[in-house]
């Protein structure tokens, strides 16, 4: 099941000299995805994205990916495995804590995110899935790892405000 996100027409990416230029098709899936990673790393740091819109964005991406991947299952009359199905498990010491967050008025939050911003990330990741040609469930994958790092830190989240930190990324991500 490879198949390719085309929502719109894929627009140039934005690179400078003495950048490296998106892998194609024919590039092996690791050269792909670290592509993919390291030019949304340097992204959400450049803009300082603030959790919230980080995590919006992934969360497009992983139901655009998994709603492609049971269209191909069904035509082929397979199932999806579990492991792509759900999030990936948080470390066994910490707590999934949504109490705080379900009680953060979430409508005006999210009238509240930079939407430029969102749209600059959407259009990196769709360029780069497109262009390269990620398989859907690399992609998946990938984004299911910062599905996680998003969770772990929302749970840290104590208040609305903290939805609007920066997304802070180790550098071994």
């Amino acid at each position: 099941m490879t198949s390719t996100i085309h929502l719109l027409p894929s627009p140039q990416i934005f690179m400078t000299e003495g950048t490296r230029n998106i892998p194609g098709p024919e590039e092996p899936v690791n050269e792909k995805l670290l592509f993919l990673r390291e030019n949304m790393v340097h992204l959400t740091n450049q803009l300082s994205m603030p959790i919230i819109e980080v995590a919006l964005v992934i969360s497009k991406y992983i139901r655009i990916v998994m709603d492609s991947l049971h269209k191909a299952a069904i035509e082929e009359g397979e199932e999806l495995p579990d492991i792509l199905l759900n999030p990936l498990p948080r470390n066994s010491s910490q707590s999934e804590t949504t109490s705080g967050i379900a009680s953060f008025p979430l409508e005006k939050l999210i009238d509240r995110v930079d939407q430029d911003r969102m749209d600059i990330l959407d259009t990196l990741v769709r360029t780069i899935l497109n262009e390269s040609q990620l398989e859907f469930v690399s992609a998946l994958r990938e984004f299911r790892d910062w599905e996680l790092e998003i969770r772990n830190q929302l749970s840290d989240v104590s208040s609305p405000g903290g939805l609007f930190s920066p997304l802070s990324l180790d550098d071994d991500f």
